[in-house]
This record gives C-alpha cells, sequence and structure tokens, in this order.
C-alpha cells in the first residue's frame, strides 16, 4: 500500500511518455488552423508575403471576373498588349519597310535558338534543351490544332518573318518565345549568363513586336513563356529517368547472380 502511495507520488504532476503520445493523438485529429496562434498569422505575412500577395490578386481578380461585361460573339476580342502597342501598330502600318526590316531580324533571332539548341546536343552532346523543343512544338501542335484561333484584325505580315513566306500559322501558342526561354534556361544551366540575359532583352522585343504586328494575342506570349519553362522541367524529368534506368537494370542483374 505505501509502495503504492509512493509511486503515485512519484509520478504526480510528472508527464509519462503515455501520456505525451495521447497529446500527440489529441493534437493531431484536429484541424491545423486550430492550432494557429496569433504569431502563426503574424509570421505568414512577414515570411510568405509573397503568397499573401496572391491571395490579394485572387480576391481582386475574382471580383473583376465576376462583374465584367463579357465579349459578345459577335465582337472582336480585347487584348490589353494590342491597346498597349497601339502607337507601334500605327507606325509600322505606315511604314511596310520598317515592319520587313523588324520581321527579318525576328527570324535571324529564332535562327539564333534554333541553331544553339541544335548545338547544344549535336556539339556539346546534351540533349535537354532539343528533348524539350520537340516536347514544346509538339504540344503546340496539338493545342493550336484543337482551338484554332482567329487571325487578329490589323495582322501584319511579311514574306520574311518565321515561318517565311506568309505561310498558316498556330496562334496558340508562341513557339518564338517558348523556344527563346528554353535556350535561354540552357544557357542558365551552362552559366552563359550575358547571353541568357541577351536572349531575354531580345526575346521581350520579340513579343512587343509581335503585338505590334498583330501576329500574336498577349495570351499566346504569356503562354509561351510558361511553355519553355514547363517543358525543359520535363525534359530534364526524363533525362533523369534514362540516367537511373542502366543503374536499376545493373542492380537487377546482380542481383540475378547472387541468388
Amino acid at each position: 500500500m505505501e509502495a503504492t502511495l509512493s509511486n503515485r507520488r512519484r509520478t504526480n504532476g510528472v508527464t509519462t511518455p503515455a501520456a505525451v503520445a495521447d497529446m500527440v493523438v489529441k493534437k493531431e485529429k484536429r484541424a491545423s488552423f486550430m492550432t494557429w496562434t496569433a504569431d502563426d498569422v503574424a509570421n505568414v505575412a512577414k515570411f510568405h508575403w509573397v503568397p499573401c500577395l496572391f491571395a490579394i490578386g485572387l480576391l481582386f481578380f475574382m471580383a473583376v471576373e465576376y462583374t465584367l461585361r463579357m465579349i459578345p460573339p459577335s465582337s472582336e476580342p480585347f487584348d490589353l498588349g494590342f491597346v498597349a502597342t497601339r502607337p507601334l501598330h500605327r507606325l509600322l502600318s505606315q511604314s511596310p519597310e520598317l515592319n520587313t526590316l523588324l520581321a527579318a531580324l525576328n527570324t535571324v533571332f529564332v535562327g539564333m535558338q534554333t541553331t544553339y539548341i541544335m548545338w547544344t546536343w549535336l556539339i556539346e552532346g546534351r540533349p535537354r534543351a532539343t528533348i524539350s523543343a520537340l516536347f514544346m512544338f509538339t504540344c503546340r501542335g496539338i493545342l493550336g490544332y484543337s482551338t484554332q484561333l482567329p487571325l487578329p484584325q490589323g495582322f501584319l505580315g511579311s514574306g520574311v518573318d518565321f515561318p517565311v513566306g506568309n505561310v498558316s500559322f498556330f496562334l496558340f501558342f508562341s513557339g518564338h518565345v517558348a523556344g527563346s526561354v528554353i535556350a535561354s534556361l540552357d544557357m542558365r544551366r551552362m552559366q552563359r549568363w550575358e547571353l541568357a540575359r541577351t536572349f531575354d532583352v531580345l526575346n521581350v522585343l520579340q513579343a512587343v513586336r509581335l503585338l505590334g504586328t498583330r501576329g500574336h494575342y498577349t495570351i499566346d506570349l504569356a503562354v509561351g513563356v510558361g511553355a519553355g519553362i514547363l517543358f525543359d522541367s520535363l525534359a530534364g524529368k526524363y533525362e533523369e529517368t534514362k540516367r537511373k534506368a542502366p543503374i536499376a537494370s545493373t542492380i537487377i542483374t546482380k542481383e540475378a547472380l547472387f541468388t
């Protein structure tokens, strides 16, 4: 009896392992937000201000979207990029020679992208950029054919623009922009910083020109940037799986020999 009382006195006020386990289980059963404190909320705004800005953006654009008057089927699409480049469009409309010159320079830039991407594979033996471009242009073809957008009003074509010869092309999404992003990302991986920055500047100028000539909608260019990043990442994952496959095959072969 005395031993029992003594044992109770020793454990009185002390958290035993079993009690700790019960507390953990009870805490795990509670919803995450119920465990937040005022400091936690303040730290979210302090250390995670970027997601907070996106949360504000979400609320703002929800308000815009749900109160916006939609464009009727009989009207041209509204494009903010076209609005911003009206002076350039007016200038190029009045000066066909300048339009042709800029188109030719843009075609040279596309050639630079293509040359670099092929160079990384054929000369340097690094196929990631080439694989990325193949992924990207195949996906672009599927999406471009699936939803064939109307040619914007005021389109200023040129026989020297890529694709050369005033041939038809898919509007969604911009292969010009995506290809440049793929090349730029590869340059950064190889620490060719100056070349990467040069390509980025030329890509911005290219985007402005494409808007000014009404060669692409703004959404085509924005998705082109995202597509370049996405397919570069997918090409990297593809390379990684191919590197792991021989290792796994070697391990399986060794296990088979010793069993």
